[in-house]
């Protein structure tokens, strides 16, 4: 496992500097993004709490609102929009997980977008209950051999590489028989099938695994560490998605403001302008949250507390853009074509309907709700858990679908 520096006594002004040579060397409007991002990354501001000479300064993340702000005006280009799923949670796990030559050859690639990654955990019988996934990895000599198949994984199609996590001991207990590799996702016996959502594009995807040989040396951690190296995984995706501390009044209600003062005056009625008042006061709670929540992370695996901001922001997203449909009236159920299509980002949204269509996602992806209150009842309020009745039986002996 890789070694993590403490944070050094670096001030956000000091930050603040570093982002403004940047800008003054790099000017974002001259420079192709993925040299931008390439020279963004060396001088440790990829993200900020990595370790110096890994896109970090081992200073306080809180501190990377300072770049992605400084950055965001001066029009530059977005790691996570090029590569949300590699970003937000692939390299936090690699940076914590994977060994020097795993955090030389990958971080900066991911960085600049030059490989998009893609996060394989997911299988058709094991949703939620990620510790009862089959995909099995068989040790020959110094390779894993993989079989198996994995869904709604986004961005599968356009991946060169993907955190895979499968069964290596089906004799131990489901959640310590778990390892992490790094597949190269154009490698002999893997295949990406798209999966159409009703928004008529296809950015999940199942991916199929057989006879997959993935060298040792790609493994994340030990043999065996696949639950705690998944875990690192699955606190940043939830930060990833609800975690973001966006200006005030922006994003989706922002949307919804628009539509309402693009109205005739004779068409605002009070009472929905009270549920408009409400989702804006939702809006800004949220905000401010996840700026405390910001302020109180620390360096490494984000706590449960992340799962505040994933609950709220997904059951947000979907009252907020079921507003803006209402406020279209009968445009709101014009949609456009329907033609199949594998997008080239994820969370793309070019219209109120298609975004109403995607937000049922958000209660999905990267754990549901229905787990995420679970994790905050039992690992924040201190609720008692669940009945678990498989917890100390081997994983083949635990009945299955």
């Amino acid at each position: 496992m890789a070694i993590v520096e403490t944070e050094r006594a670096i001030s956000e002004g000091e930050v603040g500097e570093l982002v403004a040579d940047l800008l003054r060397r790099f000017p974002p409007a001259k420079t192709k993004p993925v040299d931008f991002l390439g020279a963004q990354f060396d001088a440790g501001l990829a993200w900020v709490h990595f370790p110096v000479g890994r896109g970090g300064l081992g200073a306080s993340p809180k501190f990377q609102k300072v770049v992605n702000e400084a950055v965001a005006a001066a029009d530059g280009p977005s790691s996570y929009a090029r590569n949300p799923i590699g970003y937000g949670m692939c390299a936090p796990t690699i940076a914590q997980w994977g060994t020097g030559d795993q955090i030389s050859k990958y971080l900066r690639p991911l960085f600049t977008g030059e490989e998009i990654w893609c996060q394989l955990f997911s299988e058709p019988g094991s949703g939620s209950d990620f510790a009862g996934l089959s995909s099995k990895g068989v040790r020959d000599g110094d390779e894993w051999v993989v079989n198996g198949q994995k869904v709604w994984t986004t961005l599968a199609h356009l991946s060169k590489y993907g955190l895979l996590v499968v069964r290596t001991d089906a004799q131990a207990v489901k959640h310590a028989g778990l390892t992490a590799v790094v597949v190269d996702m154009r490698a002999p016996g893997v295949e990406v099938r798209p999966l159409r959502q009703m928004t008529g594009e296809a950015e999940f995807n199942e991916v199929y695994f057989t006879d997959v040989r993935i060298p040792l040396s790609e493994t994340l951690g030990q043999p065996g560490d696949g639950w705690r190296v998944s875990l690192t995984t699955l606190m940043n995706e939830r930060v990833a998605i609800g975690g973001a501390i966006p200006r005030k009044a922006s994003g989706p209600i922002r949307e919804a403001m628009k539509l309402w003062e693009s109205l005739p005056e004779d068409e605002k009625d009070s009472s929905v302008k009270d549920e408009l008042v409400k989702l804006w006061i939702k809006a800004e709670v949220l905000r401010l949250t996840n700026i405390r929540a910001g302020q109180n992370r620390r360096m490494g695996t984000p706590g449960p507390e992340g799962s505040i901001g994933k609950v709220a922001s997904a059951e947000l997203n979907k009252d907020t853009y079921e507003f803006c449909v209402d406020l279209l009236g009968a445009k709101g159920m014009l949609y456009g074509s329907y033609a199949m299509v594998r997008p080239e980002t994820a969370m793309s949204f070019d219209s109120i309907p298609k975004a109403f269509l995607r937000s049922r996602a958000n209660s999905i992806e990267g754990g549901t709700t229905e787990v995420m209150k679970n994790i905050l009842g039992e690992r924040v309020l201190g609720l008692p858990g669940d009945v678990r009745v498989d917890r100390d039986k081997p994983w083949h002996e635990v009945p299955r679908n």
